[in-house]
């Protein structure tokens, strides 16, 4: 296994940048500074402190850290869930740091799939139309919503699930309904925050494979974890420290014969 670490900044060996299904970048941050103030103006904290970064498409990113070290302000960030303080951030090739609040969530809407530790997903609504409830909001028709939808979950392993509620799925079932309502509206980026952290260790193994295999297909994945073992699935790990890079680690171009190394 290749590795190189970075601290703080980032260098990476070209050898390990040029990996076949990597693209052009897909999302790029230029002195990026976030901060929060308190009422009267003063500054309460100071979440990211000028933070550079570029993640091509295609690659497989896990961002770590103890609370309060920035990655969670970074994920909103990249995610277009809230703007920086200073700074550019551009999403292929697309600057949106000062994009305003309907322009943004319209971005937002179509780039970026969302998937989070508590699955989100509306009780009173069956899996189809769960995953459609997004797709409606961007003005898809209802057909185009239902065949979509519908491609969505059986491309997760849930053909067999159709019209059943969330309160009527396990835990790991109900995370791949959540899975595919990210997937529905074809994102260039799919953000991850602790999807395993309310699932058993085997069902949890089976999301991360179900990562993996979407990974293999060309998705760019950017997942928030503490666990290292998860991180260790994922081509390259960012640490965040202070609202800072400390290190920004490549292990190795993950191929879908690691799954098969594996297991033999």
């Amino acid at each position: 296994m290749t590795t190189l670490t970075t601290t703080p900044t980032t260098s990476h060996d070209p050898a390990l940048l040029t990996a076949p299904h990597w693209g052009d970048p897909v999302a790029s941050l230029n002195g990026v500074t976030k901060v929060y103030y308190k009422p009267d103006g003063s500054i309460l904290v100071e979440a990211l402190r000028g933070v550079d970064l570029e993640i091509p498409q295609g690659q497989y990113v896990a961002i770590m850290g103890a609370s309060g070290s920035g990655k969670s302000t970074l994920m909103n960030l990249l995610g277009c869930l809230d703007r920086p303080t200073a700074g550019e951030y551009a999403l292929q090739g697309q600057p949106v740091a000062k994009l305003h609040d309907e322009a943004l969530s319209h971005m937002r809407g179509r780039k970026i799939g969302f998937i989070f530790q508590a699955f989100n997903l509306i009780s009173q609504l069956n899996i189809e139309e769960n995953v459609e409830t997004p797709l409606l909001y961007q003005g898809v028709g209802r057909e185009a919503r239902r065949k979509r939808a519908i491609e969505a979950l059986q491309l997760v392993g849930l053909g067999d699930r159709l019209g059943h509620r969330p309160n009527q799925l396990s835990g790991g079932q109900q995370q791949r309904a959540a899975i595919a309502r990210a997937l529905a509206a074809d994102p260039v980026i799919l953000m991850a925050d602790e999807p395993t952290g309310n699932l058993d260790t085997a069902t949890g193994d089976a999301i991360l494979k179900l990562f993996d295999d979407l990974h293999d297909e060309g998705m760019t994945i950017i997942m928030v974890t503490h666990d290292d073992e998860v991180a260790e699935r994922c081509e390259r790990v960012i640490r965040m420290r202070d609202g800072l890079i400390e290190t920004d680690v490549i292990h190795r171009h993950r191929t879908p014969d690691d799954d098969r190394l594996a297991a033999s």
